[in-house]
């Protein structure tokens, strides 16, 4: 197969792909596609590539490392239980990592983009990710192209190549053969796959797929990884933070332990247990826990979550940006008259609407479908014979038809209003044409009185021309027929949504292509007072600063252009906003990308649909309400368990390495490290199901650094302080030796551990904030089993022995002293903070 195909004709391309202008058979397509899945699944095993990721910690390598190596030298029993410990962690890990990641899987099914190919034959919709080479693809505006490919044929194709070559503005296609040296940029006969139709329709003959295409071939070169999200960078900088005071007191333990002569191998691997103690070692693995449990739950509230990491920013949102249409209003757009230019019905405006909209290819639109379904509009005696495709700039859309009656072609052109009556001339009147300088005023008052109303109104003009085919040049000298009204009221739960939205402290701002006066009328339907409405004509005339003010004062933002969208997005941004942009259309698509978080639905064209990190089921702000709280939640759960890292965790680690430099034995032995960290680590898996308090969804949460770093310095500090007093009781006042130091410390290390959670997990007192039942049980059985674990055979193997009851009740009593001045400690600390 030759890669030059842009300097080959399509006939010569069909023969060598085995195909023709009717598509492949389903069975020749069939066999492609399971050869292409067998190519995709050589290249990666995801499931063994996950597992192999929990063991990727330079600590917990070097740790297996040291475990093998002491094996060798003889020490078998402690190695041997080091690696089960390390291999049963890594296992937990993975099962819940790859739960987390087959939900998320599952989910984008539902919402997967489609494309329209020949098969067979016949034009049908098939996933996009089954497009294989000698596919013959249909492209209307709006689509996402699915492959490279060759033109075949086009009408008016304009394409948005900038996700590839960096070109602004759409570049128009065409059929044709071009010079094989022709660059990427210049090849005017070929699409290619990621980039999206802008307008036009097309025929294409898909030539190269997946790692074989344009952007394939970057992906092979390139990180494919998007951005990361300030909560990705935040978790990332945390951890390289506690990563760095591990090392640094890992060194200094096992330097001091060796310049005390104790065993040089053994304080290796005590420094590495602890590093692992240490280390938030399960942090990805809770995240991605919590993020897909918080994703399933917004699924089930039909919103699908593409990028897990969205629902942080999702939570975090304080201004929602939203179109008019569908959102706010019903969506169901109705004709309420077809008018002249004297406000009198007017059934030749009624005819040529409808031809206009019933014979146009490009994508459906609620304004053509309430068209569409007016009755009792004779239209047989027309034929279609050329369209100009509707676009964001002309803001029109052109039928030529030819009437069989009077054997001529008609022109007939409808859309916005100021774009239909800038190519007219002439206005048709009931006694005969008129120049439309003279009805220009009564057109205006017109538009106003309707528009004040919430009426939206779109123009009809028309012009009989010899020619059998059209271009956009030919949109002239037309004459102004009359005027369409229709309405599209507002959803009746809307008023509820947008008062709801307030208490969530998100701002909801109506970003419009409508005219200033709909906007307005809209915008108090809905329950804005004092409407602060910005019009592009002034957005135009300001500077990007001046933008940033008044974009953050503007509550409804009206006659908007497409790439103005993206301007105000970036403008609330750079205010200091966390911006939420909902889409669904072509030109949507920019705007979406540059927000920080972009929302389509699942009917959008599929370039809105992709550039989405969260995509509704439902056209409905209030599923959206709910996917707020949803996300807001699901990072509340996250940070419970960054709590509890830098408190329990941290300060226990730290006392039992400062106690090794003055205890005549180790604390605990290594491999009763890891058992340590392990049991502790089984709450904490169960944290996604926890109940969040009403005051922690209550408004935008944000990554603070700040109140983490606090956190851990006052309750890492109280956990070391009673770690130290439970060192003294075990060693000064109930003289214990090595084994039951170890195991006394062992229990009260891990039921301190596992009890603190039910109290750092909010800000309420324990009492008045019930943990989910998943959590208290699961606390409660570590507890039970940490208690009970001395007393088992297993005991002596890992260096254990049975606690009389005076240990077991010295260690329960430190333990509620624990919990207790824990509970009084974070109310001050609350306190302290949110005076602050």
């Amino acid at each position: 197969m030759t890669t030059q195909f842009w300097s080959e004709s399509p006939k010569a391309l069909c023969s060598q792909l085995k195909t023709s202008p009717s598509g492949l058979s389903s069975g020749a397509a069939k066999t492609l596609l399971l050869e292409q899945a067998k190519v995709k699944h050589t290249q990666k095993n995801t499931d063994l590539h996950l597992l192999i990721a929990q063991f990727k910690s330079p600590i917990v390598l070097l740790l297996l490392f040291a475990a093998i190596l002491s094996i060798f030298l003889g020490d078998h029993l402690d190695s041997i239980i080091i690696l089960l410990i390390v291999f049963v962690s890594g296992a937990l890990s993975f099962v819940q990592e790859r739960g987390a990641r087959n939900t998320l899987t599952a989910m984008l099914k539902v919402i997967e983009t489609h494309c329209s190919v020949m098969r067979d034959g016949r034009a049908i919709d098939i996933p996009s990710n089954e497009v294989v080479p000698g596919d013959i693809l249909l492209l209307t505006a709006g689509s996402t192209i699915a492959a490279d490919g060759l033109i075949i044929e086009s009408k008016e194709l304009f394409v948005d190549e900038a996700s590839l070559t960096g070109e602004t503005f759409p570049v128009e296609k065409h059929a044709g053969i071009i010079d094989q040296a022709s660059p990427l940029n210049a090849r005017s006969n070929s699409v290619f796959g990621g980039t999206h139709v802008v307008s036009g329709t097309a025929t294409i003959l898909s030539i190269n797929t997946n790692a074989q295409s344009e952007f394939g071939k970057i992906s092979e070169h390139l990180s494919s990884e998007v951005p990361e999200t300030d909560f990705e960078r935040g978790i990332r900088q945390f951890g390289y933070f506690l990563m760095e005071i591990t090392l640094v007191l890992v060194l200094i333990i096992f330097a001091v332990n060796v310049f005390l002569h104790k065993p040089i191998l053994e304080s290796f691997m005590f420094s590495l247990a602890l590093a692992v103690g240490l280390t938030p070692q399960l942090l990805p693995a809770i995240i991605s826990i919590n993020l897909a449990s918080g994703a399933k739950k917004m699924a089930e509230g039909k919103v699908i979550v593409k990028r897990l990491s969205a629902i942080e920013t999702f939570g975090s949102m304080n201004v929602l940006c939203s179109d008019k249409t569908g959102t706010l209003t019903e969506g169901i757009v109705e004709l309420h008259g077809a008018i002249d230019v004297q406000g009198q019905e007017c059934p030749a405006v009624k005819l040529l609407a409808f031809l206009n909209a019933s014979l146009e290819t490009g994508f459906t639109n609620p304004i053509d479908l309430a068209i569409r379904n007016l009755q009792n509009v004779k239209v047989d005696h027309f034929s279609k014979l050329d369209e100009i495709p509707y676009d964001f700039s002309r803001k029109c859309l052109t039928i030529m038809v030819h009437d069989d009656r009077e054997s001529t072609n008609l022109m007939v052109t409808k859309g916005a209003l100021k774009n239909v009556l800038s190519i007219c001339t002439r206005v048709q009147t009931s006694s005969g044409e008129l120049p439309l300088a003279q009805m220009q005023s009564s057109i205006d008052e017109m538009m106003t009185k309707y528009s004040e109303a919430g009426k939206r109104v779109l123009g009809v003009a028309q012009k009989r021309v010899s020619e059998n085919r059209i271009t956009t040049t030919d949109e002239c000298e037309m004459i102004f027929v009359g005027m369409l009204i229709f309405s599209d009221p507002p959803k009746p739960e809307i008023i509820k949504v947008v008062q709801e939205l307030n208490e969530l402290g998100v701002r909801l701002k109506v970003i419009t292509g409508d005219n200033h006066l709909v906007a307005t009328a809209v915008a108090k339907q809905i329950g804005f007072i004092d409407v602060k409405i910005l019009r592009a004509e002034e957005i135009k005339n300001v500077s990007p600063d001046a933008l940033v003010a008044l974009a953050n004062a503007t509550d409804v933002f009206a006659e908007v252009e497409p790439n103005q969208k993206e301007q105000i997005i970036l403008a609330l941004r750079k205010a200091g906003n966390v911006v939420g942009y909902i889409g669904d259309g072509i030109n949507d698509a920019p705007a979406l990308h540059a927000a920080d978080v972009g929302i389509s639905v699942n009917n959008a064209v599929d370039v809105a649909k992709e550039a989405a990190q969260l995509v509704m089921l439902e056209h409905d702000l209030e599923v959206l309400v709910a996917g707020i709280r949803e996300g807001r939640k699901t990072f509340a759960n996250t940070m419970k368990y960054i709590f509890m890292a830098t408190s329990a965790n941290f300060g226990n680690m730290s006392s039992m390495a400062a106690a090794s430099l003055f205890l005549p034995f180790l604390p605990l032995l290594p491999h009763q490290i890891l058992m340590t960290n392990m049991l502790t680590d089984l709450p904490e898996m169960t944290i996604a199901t926890d109940a969040v308090d009403e005051e922690m969804v209550a408004k935008p949460m944000r990554w603070n650094i700040k109140f983490i770093r606090s956190f851990m310095l006052t309750f890492g500090t109280l956990s070391s302080l009673f770690d130290l007093l439970t060192f003294y009781v075990l060693y000064a006042v109930l003289k214990t030796g090595a084994e039951q130091f170890r195991t006394g410390w062992f229990v009260e290390s891990v039921v301190s551990a596992s009890l603190v959670v039910l109290v750092i997990r909010t800000s309420r007192s324990i009492t008045a904030s019930r943990p989910s039942k998943p959590l208290l049980y699961t606390t409660i059985s570590v507890s039970i089993a940490a208690c009970l674990f001395p007393f088992t055979p297993l005991a002596a193997t890992l260096g254990f022995q049975a606690l009389p009851l005076t240990f077991i009740a010295a260690m329960g009593a430190i333990v509620g002293c624990y919990i207790v001045i824990a509970e009084l400690l974070k109310k001050s600390f609350y306190k302290r903070f949110h005076s602050s």
